[in-house]
């Protein structure tokens, strides 16, 4: 049998531990739990079934104030089924994030064991995006990546290389686009964007949680007002074209310490040029003296995120 549940039964093995002193609340953690085996309550966050929780520690890395750790200790054994039909109802996305994250992991017992209930039950979702090797109980065959044209410009940068992201199948050739939608809002908040014409010491910065991104982000990222604009005040440059980039770092550290703004998520592309944006921003924050959480993103230039972390 596929779900063969221990029940009344403990063992000892790889769990989390929340030190709900260092806890403050902010949620992340239980967003990032897609087994939902998190939950707050009383404004700090709770392991509410040991039964849910598989021990890998996708949340740890979504804490930004290191209140979440791992330990090993006599808990309830983890049921990937019961995890499985618990995850059904939040839709395809959650689940293929789940089995994503099994996979990374190396738990292809677990992996087979989800695949195959949903396989059992009918539920069928986009198994090519969780692997495409077509192993761990999953029938879905490779499909070959379309060849990458390139053409090494720009001097010889990874970063002005020319690619061409052709459709992988005949049927994405002839694939309609979806309409574009005219009902989204933009979640910009304020004026102007560009770090260089910003005022560090702004209204909007007081305490804000503030992205600086990468010029090519916003181009490259489909969601990019909701995944990472949302509810944030927004600064963009360009590591390798601006010019001047010492003023960057005092702008930052004036935010950090004047604005006294909440967390930093720097939002950059894959490409090395890139990650320059990412070393000014460590660079104002370990000169502010001011320790504030900082996230990393690396989107990928196909538009993928290949990176989020709290560093």
């Amino acid at each position: 049998m596929i779900n063969e549940k221990i029940e009344n039964e403990f063992m000892k093995r790889t769990i989390i531990k929340i030190d709900e002193e260092l806890c403050n609340g902010c949620e992340a953690c239980v967003q990032g739990c897609h087994e939902g085996a998190l939950q707050m309550i009383d404004g700090k966050a709770r392991m509410v079934s040991e039964l849910f929780c598989d021990g890998l520690g996708a949340c740890i890395g979504d804490c930004p104030v290191g209140a979440i750790t791992l330990e090993e200790r006599e808990a309830e054994p983890y049921d990937e089924i019961a995890t499985i039909e618990r995850m059904i109802p939040k839709g395809e996305k959650t689940i293929i994030a789940h089995l994503k994250h099994l996979k990374e992991h190396g738990e292809v017992d677990y992996l087979k064991q989800g695949v195959g209930y949903l396989r059992a039950n009918g539920i069928m979702i986009d198994f090519a995006q969780v692997h495409n090797h077509g192993g761990a109980g999953c029938a879905s065959k490779p499909v070959a990546a379309a060849p990458v044209q390139h053409n090494h410009g720009g001097g010889g940068c990874p970063g002005s290389r020319e690619m061409t992201f052709a459709p992988t199948t005949i049927a994405q050739s002839f694939k309609m686009a979806p309409a574009p939608s005219t009902d989204a809002p933009s979640q910009l908040r304020q004026w102007p964007v560009q770090l260089h014409l910003l005022n560090p010491e702004a209204a909007y910065f007081k305490g804000a949680d503030v992205v600086l991104a990468a010029d090519c982000v916003a181009f490259a990222y489909a969601g990019f007002h909701e995944k990472f604009l949302a509810g944030k005040t927004l600064a963009i440059a360009c590591p390798k074209l601006d010019s001047n980039q010492d003023v960057y770092i005092e702008k930052l550290k004036n935010m950090i310490i004047y604005s006294a703004i909440n967390t930093l998520t720097v939002v950059i592309m894959e490409v090395p040029c890139c990650g320059g944006l990412f070393r000014l921003a460590q660079k104002a924050v370990a000169e502010a003296g001011r320790k504030i959480p900082v996230k990393l993103i690396v989107v990928g230039v196909k538009g993928d995120i290949v990176k989020e972390e709290w560093v």
